[in-house]
């Protein structure tokens, strides 16, 4: 059964704020390999719809799955979670 009204939701670092209401986040998980389980680091970059202008370079931020905004944008940027110093 689907998770209905569930959206995905996922922790990442901003790594680019040069557009305008738009962030650039690196989301990073850990995946075990099948034969040698081993733990493997796999990226994946979001570009997320922040409309404030609030996020920084460096920031840890919490990303939801959203409407297409644009034909790269599907995903909002819910909340900060940590500042970059």
């Amino acid at each position: 059964m689907k998770n209905r009204g569930m959206k995905r939701q996922l922790v990442g670092t901003v790594v680019s704020n040069k557009m305008d209401k738009t962030v650039v986040v690196l989301v990073e998980r850990l995946v075990k390999h099948k034969l040698y389980q081993k733990y493997i680091r796999r990226r994946a970059k979001f570009s997320a719809h922040d409309e404030i202008n609030s996020c920084q370079i460096g920031d840890k931020v919490l990303i939801g799955e959203s409407r297409p905004l644009s034909r790269t944008k599907k995903w909002r940027v819910s909340e900060i979670i940590k500042k970059a110093v």
